[in-house]
């Protein structure tokens, strides 16, 4: 596992790799992908403002988990570049009681391009996200996963744009967010947008807030569990997906682990 304190540019080697980063410093970052199969985690452990850009040339595979473990606010700016035939997948975890500002930006440039943006939040205090993802050229496909468990005193905002460019025909872009909230004193605003500019195209989203079933609540306490067991209980079904995001079984097996301690001490 490699850490960063420097403004760094990192070619990426095929397979799976580990960065952590760790400097009190503002820092930019650069990955570049070329043909190949990638799985590239990072655990951000301390920075100021954080630049990520990533670059997936042609028939590159690349898959990015990024972890949020700071013990104070973020703020991120991404942008991701995806080339003919690329598959480029980025993950957020998001699951300190900290504030949280992330703005990502996908273009996907040419055809055969695909982006996948996925965020898993347990949100006790600000998180703001804009998330765009643009099909610049025909053939391209984008999607935008956001999954929230949104607690008392915390307030989630989504502003997710999936954007068609006049020219990007057979194109497609899809979003789908799911939120769910525990208590009162919690506010939760997810904004979908899609923006198309041309007709042979494909665009769709869907949009879940809600509260705990106030009856499922009170079927699993009379299993014998108490409140904060089912609160952790149902938490699982929106955040541990994320644990699995990438292939390695040693690192499934250390995210699910600190996971459930995070759920544990709701």
């Amino acid at each position: 596992m490699d850490t960063i304190h420097m403004n760094t540019d990192i070619q990426l080697s095929q397979g799976f790799s580990q960065y952590v980063i760790d400097t009190h410093r503002d820092i930019e970052l650069t990955f570049s992908a070329d043909a190949g199969e990638y799985e590239v985690f990072v655990r951000i452990v301390n920075a100021g403002k954080l630049r990520i850009r990533t670059f997936a040339y042609e028939d590159a595979h690349v898959k990015y988990l990024f972890w949020n473990d700071m013990n104070h606010a973020c703020d991120v700016d991404e942008t991701h570049e995806v080339l003919r035939n690329a598959n480029v997948e980025v993950a957020h975890a998001e699951i300190n009681p900290y504030a949280v500002k992330r703005n990502t930006y996908m273009a996907l440039r040419d055809t055969g391009a695909i982006g996948h943006l996925v965020s898993s939040s347990l949100v006790a205090s600000d998180k703001n996200y804009t998330q765009n993802v643009v099909n610049f050229a025909k053939h391209t496909t984008g999607l935008i996963d956001n999954f929230a468990v949104v607690l008392k005193g915390g307030k989630l905002y989504v502003d997710a744009i999936g954007k068609i460019v006049k020219g990007a025909s057979r194109s497609e872009s899809h979003q789908k967010s799911r939120v769910m909230c525990f208590d009162d004193g919690q506010s939760s605003t997810v904004i979908p947008e899609l923006l198309i500019d041309e007709n042979d195209v494909q665009a769709s989203h869907a949009l879940t807030i809600g509260r705990i079933d106030r009856e499922q609540l009170y079927y699993l306490q009379s299993r014998g569990l108490d409140q904060r067991q089912c609160t952790s209980l149902i938490s699982a079904g929106y955040m541990y997906p994320i644990t699995v995001f990438l292939s390695d079984e040693k690192l499934q097996e250390q995210l699910h682990a600190e996971m459930e301690a995070k759920l544990i001490n709701l």
